[in-house]
């Protein structure tokens, strides 16, 4: 007699799901997503250390003024910031709270607050060139106020030498690299994160109820005494 052995049946085996992502893939993605957060966070810190160097330089010593004899108001004036580039202090803060919105903006929304960093960045330029350009004109508000002598030419013919500190060359670096990273932020605002679903608009679906009873049948209940509402 001889005996048959049935080999043992094994169940399909289920091929992978199209849609589910294999390991491989899931580090990449994890890969790609920690490179973007990394250049938002560069980007957005750099802006973030600019603007407040900007608005510390705009408290210190820019030049000194040296004046011609002109009584007890014969000497040197020293000049801060806030006299020589007094825009600074509102392009430094105008610049924080836009490096505040970028952190939550979308994708047009970078663009646009991109191109505005880097026009903040020129704006700080502009004011540091001007005053390694021209000292005298940059100080005539201090001359002013010193002597009491008022008017563009008549402060400048008091100046007899200037004396340029560090810090508006310090500024105007400082402004080359607020516009660098404004257009930065352009150019590679497709490769950041998405903002955090907080931030999302809110969306409203429609909650559906239960059919309403039929108000005769409810009246005859209150009629008996029972709460239809119950």
């Amino acid at each position: 007699m001889t005996e048959s052995t049935a080999a043992p049946q094994s169940g399909p085996v289920e091929p992978p799901r199209p849609d589910e992502p294999s390991e491989p893939d899931e580090l990449e993605s994890r890969a790609l997503r920690s490179r973007q957060r990394r250049l938002k966070t560069l980007l957005l810190v750099t802006a973030v250390l600019a603007d407040a160097l900007i608005l510390a330089a705009w408290t210190q010593t820019w030049l000194s003024i040296s004046l011609v004899g002109v009584g007890p108001h014969s000497g040197a004036l020293d000049v801060v910031g806030s006299v020589a580039a007094p825009a600074l202090s509102a392009l430094a803060l105008a610049g924080l709270a836009l490096v505040a919105a970028l952190a939550i903006a979308g994708p047009v929304f970078r663009i646009i607050l991109g191109l505005l960093e880097a026009v903040i960045g020129a704006c700080v330029m502009i004011s540091s060139i001007a005053v390694l350009a021209s000292p005298a004109t940059a100080g005539a508000a201090a001359v002013t106020e010193a002597t009491g002598v008022a008017g563009s030419q008549s402060t400048i013919d008091l100046v007899a030498a200037t004396t340029l500190t560090a810090w508006p060359a310090i500024t105007l670096v400082l402004g080359v690299v607020l516009g660098l990273a404004g257009l930065a932020t352009v150019l590679t605002h497709r490769r950041w994160p998405g903002p955090s679903k907080k931030y999302q608009a809110v969306r409203f679906t429609q909650v559906e109820t239960a059919p309403s009873a039929d108000p005769v049948g409810a009246w005859d209940d209150l009629s008996r005494g029972d709460d239809p509402t119950r």
